[in-house]
């Protein structure tokens, strides 16, 4: 389900997919469960264009917005520089269990970290400047935990440094909610950095009037138009709308 070409034609998408190189075994079988499990997670060609700019840019520090089960995360951390770290974001309680047993048992587990809690309220809080110590105070019960570092003591995050600016921000999240992350995404991308969202193109969808959409999937359908309209649109802003999996849009600073 979650490798199924939507915008691309069929016949492209799978000779597309023939040219990959194969994954590493942890990582292949970590896609093979959540695609039996129904969890949604990157596809095929969305991770081409994700392995391409890592490797081009060479980013020190990412931030990803919606973990899932943490197969994005992994997968961007594959191809990670030795002096590169990630901090994912994630909110669902079933998800972060996943998440901590499949970044925990990771090669170099040591450069991620994982933070806990509604996306909005933490990524308000890196773009004020809270995100450190706050972040890594000790709880006694588990539940309240905002931080959980994968390597534990030997994490490169010790430092806490998780408001300092990004240089590749990925977000794959509540597709709703997207424009009132926008600020705060934009307040942490580092001046050269790169920003990419996917699944903006909503199965195809989002070309269709309004009125061509089922009722109860109007407000996302509008929510979505505005943002990639924001995102087109803004004078300080750079970025392409690419037919890529379900659609995955590219943003840099002018």
């Amino acid at each position: 389900m979650n490798h199924k070409p939507i915008i691309v034609e069929e016949r492209i998408a799978a000779y597309l997919r023939s040219l990959e190189m194969d994954m590493p075994p942890y990582l292949a079988e970590l896609e093979s469960e959540a695609i039996a499990d129904g969890v949604p997670i990157i596809r095929k060609d969305a991770q081409a264009l994700l392995r391409f700019f890592i490797r081009m840019r060479r980013p020190k520090r990412i931030l990803e917005v919606g973990t899932a089960v943490g197969f994005s995360c992994l997968y961007m951390n594959e191809y990670l520089g030795e002096d590169g770290r990630i901090a994912t974001i994630e909110k669902v309680p079933m998800r972060i269990v996943s998440a901590k047993k499949n970044l925990s048992t990771a090669p170099n587990a040591a450069r991620i970290a994982l933070l806990i809690g509604e996306a909005a309220d933490v990524l308000k809080d890196l773009a004020e400047g809270g995100g450190g110590m706050a972040l890594l105070k000790e709880t006694k019960e588990e539940e309240f935990e905002r931080i959980y570092l994968p390597a534990g003591s030997s994490s490169i995050w010790q430092d806490g440094e998780f408001a300092k600016p990004y240089d590749f921000i990925f977000m794959d999240a509540a597709k709703g909610q997207y424009m009132n992350f926008l600020p705060y995404i934009l307040a942490l991308l580092a001046k050269d950095g790169i920003f990419i969202t996917d699944n903006v193109l909503q199965e195809g969808s989002i070309a269709e009037s309004k009125f061509a959409i089922a009722r109860r999937e109007r407000g996302i359908h509008m929510r979505m138009r505005e943002y990639l309209y924001e995102l087109t649109h803004r004078e300080e802003l750079n970025t392409a709308v690419l037919p890529v999996g379900d659609g995955m849009s590219v943003t840099t600073f002018c």
